[in-house]
């Protein structure tokens, strides 16, 4: 483990996040509770109740998650254009909090499928312009701190939302339907919040008059430096491996992870994600993003082969909470180091693009997983998935440095 370097006794005191950082912290927080009091269960719900299979899930999420993500490049390039990053955060939850609760109306995979994607791309429509509002409202210096807390608020709400969803189940079991209907409640407050609450940080004047114009007029990749589009594709190889995590919910339930536990092992992995990512925050602001996101890739490539091997439900426990560290590893630290490769004025643009990577990444990734598995069982599947995690941390250390400069942390 690396040491923490000493504080000089004159540094100033560390200062309070900024009011839009806490603003979407607890809409995150909201909005996860909603998401994550059915998300768990969502596998279960396909393929029992709506007569899918694996391969329906594999492609119904890889469909909604590339479509999430094509559309975050679009809303941060015309965030960025517009000046304006709050109407599209504001539109994106909405779209989101609509969605959710019509799944429990939901009687063939393809409805589930129609919602899930309308859902995701509540989520690409907010995605890049939130990131963009987070670091244009934060210093340099409180970067990671930022989106430590807010990756840390939004899994504490996919903390709570599992443990809800599994009480309300002890008390009305396989009343799936009500629960998904229910969502509704804290979706309205996420807009009502969001409303009054948020407010546009002042726009910061574009470097060159060609900057800005490039941002609005297309998505230009050539403004960009070299070590972005390294970073991105590295981030693409590695997504290619990284499935949708319903596929953790499926072995944890061929191992004999009831379905009334599975909203608590879900809760327990987003409780670990939210208290690591508040660590990791602070870390990536002492010791720069690299380090994190190298440890953290490798650190995914032996889980999924461990998932592969696991052969008891006792063991999913443990996996899923090493799993949840991966993820506060790697979300703060991706996102700061998107941050410190790309000009101010073209944040939302480049947020998109980021987004984006995973985005094309995510629909082969979840149908070649969802394939293998049906057809060769969990070892090839996992297997694959730790083979391209450790090709990407391969790449991803070849990634040149950044010159240092004195008052930032090099990425």
């Amino acid at each position: 483990m690396l040491p923490a370097p000493p504080e000089s006794p004159d540094s100033p005191p560390r200062q309070p996040l900024p009011r839009n950082v806490r603003v979407l912290g607890f809409v995150s927080l909201l909005n996860d509770i909603a998401s994550e009091m059915i998300y768990p269960l969502m596998p279960q719900f396909l393929i029992t109740v709506l007569g899918g299979n694996r391969w329906h899930l594999g492609l119904i999420e890889g469909v909604a998650e590339t479509g999430s993500s094509l559309l975050k490049l679009w809303s941060g390039a015309c965030s960025d254009r517009m000046l304006r990053r709050k109407r599209f955060v504001v539109a994106g939850y909405l779209l989101a909090g609509i969605a959710r609760p019509v799944i429990g109306c939901a009687g063939l995979p393809w409805h589930l499928f129609a919602l899930r994607v309308l859902d995701r791309a509540g989520k690409g429509i907010r995605t890049a312009p939130r990131d963009a509002l987070i670091a244009d409202s934060t210093p340099a210096e409180q970067r990671g701190a930022a989106f430590g807390f807010h990756r840390a608020m939004d899994h504490l709400g996919a903390t709570i939302g599992p443990v809800l969803a599994a009480l309300f189940l002890w008390w009305w079991p396989g009343q799936l339907r009500l629960l998904f209907l229910l969502t509704l409640v804290p979706g309205i407050l996420v807009v009502a919040l969001l409303l009054a609450a948020l407010r546009e940080p002042p726009a910061k004047p574009p470097s060159t008059p060609e900057t800005h114009s490039a941002a609005g007029s297309r998505l230009s990749r050539s403004r960009f430096e070299r070590r972005f589009w390294w970073f991105l594709a590295t981030l693409a190889l590695f997504t290619l491996g990284n499935s949708s995590d319903a596929f953790l919910l499926v072995r944890a339930g061929q191992l004999g992870v009831s379905n009334v536990h599975l909203p608590l092992l879900w809760c327990t992995f987003h409780a670990v994600k939210s208290s690591g990512n508040l660590l990791a925050g602070r870390a990536v602001d002492r010791w720069g993003p690299r380090p994190l996101i190298l440890a953290g890739w490798l650190m995914y490539a032996v889980i999924y082969l461990a998932f592969a091997l696991a052969s008891a439900a006792w063991q999913i426990w443990g996996l899923f909470v090493a799993y949840g560290l991966f993820y506060a590893l790697t979300e703060p630290a991706e996102k700061t180091l998107v941050a410190q490769l790309v000009p101010a004025e073209q944040r939302g643009l480049a947020f998109g693009w980021f987004n984006g990577a995973v985005g094309v990444a995510a629909l082969p990734a979840s149908a070649i997983f969802g394939a293998l598995y049906e057809q060769f069982g969990a070892l090839a599947a996992f297997g694959w998935g730790a083979s391209l995690a450790a090709a990407a941390a391969l790449l991803f250390a070849l990634l040149p440095r950044q010159r240092a400069a004195p008052s930032t942390v090099a990425a």
